[in-house]
Order: C-alpha cells, then structure tokens, then sequence
C-alpha cells in the first residue's frame, strides 16, 4: 500500500527523512544495504511506501540492538511486528538472533573485565594523585 506524499503516490525520500528522523544519505545507504527497496519512479525518484516509514524505525532499533547491517538484511524479511512491537516469524530469525545476543552478551564481558581493570588501577591512587587529577578537570575549584 502507497501513502499519499507530497508529490503523489508514493512518499518521496525527503518526506521519509523528515517522517523518521534519518537522514538522506543514511536512508540510501539503507537501500545500498537492501534493507529499503524502494518503487522507482520513471524520473527515477525513489518512492515509499507507509510500511518503510515503520521498517526503517525498525532497522533503527535492530541497530540500536547491536546488530550489523548484513544481519538485519538476513533477518528482517523474517520479522513481523505486532503494533509496533517485532517478533520473530521464522526458526531461521532466532538462531541468528541468538547468535547475535551471544555476541553482545561476550562484548559486555569484555568491557566489564576491562573496567574492572581500569578500577583496580584507578583504586591504586594516592590522596594527592587523585586532587591533582581534579585540579586538571576544575583547576579554579580550590
């Protein structure tokens, strides 16, 4: 279904832009990826539909969430929504989205380990290292 924009059938990339909060050149990028495909135009402007208003919200999220976009290529023909909530349509979908929470879930261990690490340095600290580390931040404060 074609939403009626500005300048007929179909919405323009500009208006999906303004109607998503992404930019131009990051909505092409999207269609380079294949994650949008828009209709053409015989003057050869893209042309949107309502539902790309919802699934470049969802590419958002999907992003948002830690996934590449070569992921969300694989798996976003798999995804439906309920309101504007995605759910997983295929047994496909979950084992990728399994896989990519593995991987997030490992990246966040590595960050903890390492700020573990960096607290133990930091705890190590005299009295007047840590003032004069102030002073550098707030040199007037005293």
């Amino acid at each position: 279904m074609r939403v009626k924009g500005e300048f007929g059938g179909g919405v323009r990339i500009g208006e999906l832009s303004r109607r998503t909060g992404v930019s131009v050149r990051l909505l092409r990028y999207y269609e380079e990826q294949d994650l949008l495909r828009p209709e053409r135009r015989p003057s050869g402007y893209r042309e949107y539909g309502e539902s790309d208003v919802d699934t470049v919200l969802h590419i958002r999220n999907l992003l948002a969430a830690g996934l590449s976009t070569t992921t969300i290529a694989d798996v976003l023909p798999c995804m439906g929504t309920d309101g504007g909530r995605l759910i997983a349509d295929c047994p496909e979908l979950l084992l990728d989205l399994d896989r990519e929470r593995e991987r997030i879930s490992g990246a966040i261990r590595e960050l903890e380990r390492a700020r573990t690490t960096l607290d133990t340095v930091i705890a190590t600290a005299t009295p007047e290292t840590r003032r004069a580390a102030d002073d550098l931040v707030t040199p007037d404060a005293h």
